[in-house]
């Protein structure tokens, strides 16, 4: 039996293998389209991925460490670590671009830009207004602060009358 060593590993390499992994809840999202990845460090053969929690008590964050380690551990990397960074704290403004798109072709609306860090209609107690995934639409009102996960709040469309979720702004 003929066994072979993985490549050293590299940083760029780790990054593009963690492109892969999805976030358990939303699995359309990459753990790095959600931003939550903070670094990737490489010391001879061992790695360390720095994670940060979407929320403090998200009950994902144990199973993409998981999904990390076996990523890594299918390409036989075997020295890996995952770090949990809580501060500073993740924020929606942290998402790709990317990662907004494919949230929305999804049925989920994707975080307003700029929200998370207070948009100015809130600070008037107006609402923001959360355009519909399905038909584009802005005519559409809250239901529920409380959508299918804790990241996001329930929707409905008042021109195509559909409910949706919406990724909630967090900073």
């Amino acid at each position: 039996m003929v066994t072979t060593s993985p490549p050293a590993p590299t940083e760029a390499r780790i990054w593009q293998l963690l492109e892969e992994v999805s976030d358990p809840e939303v699995p359309v999202l990459s753990i790095l389209d959600l931003g939550i990845v903070r670094a990737v460090a490489v010391d001879g053969e061992h790695i360390t991925v720095t994670i940060t929690p979407t929320y403090s008590g998200c009950p994902a964050m144990s199973a993409i460490a998981t999904d990390i380690r076996l990523r890594l551990l299918a390409e036989g990397y075997r020295q890996v670590t995952i770090h949990n960074q809580i501060s500073p704290a993740w924020t929606t403004d942290w998402m790709s671009q990317a990662g907004r798109s494919k949230l929305e072709a999804y049925g989920i609306a994707p975080p307003i830009d700029g929200t998370a860090s207070g948009h100015v209609l809130n600070l008037f107690g107006q609402d923001t207004a959360v355009r519909c995934p399905l038909c584009k639409s802005a005519h559409t009102h809250l239901v529920s602060q409380f959508g299918s996960t804790a990241c996001k709040a329930l929707y409905q469309c008042d021109d195509c009358r559909e409910p949706f979720d919406y990724f909630k702004c967090h900073a």
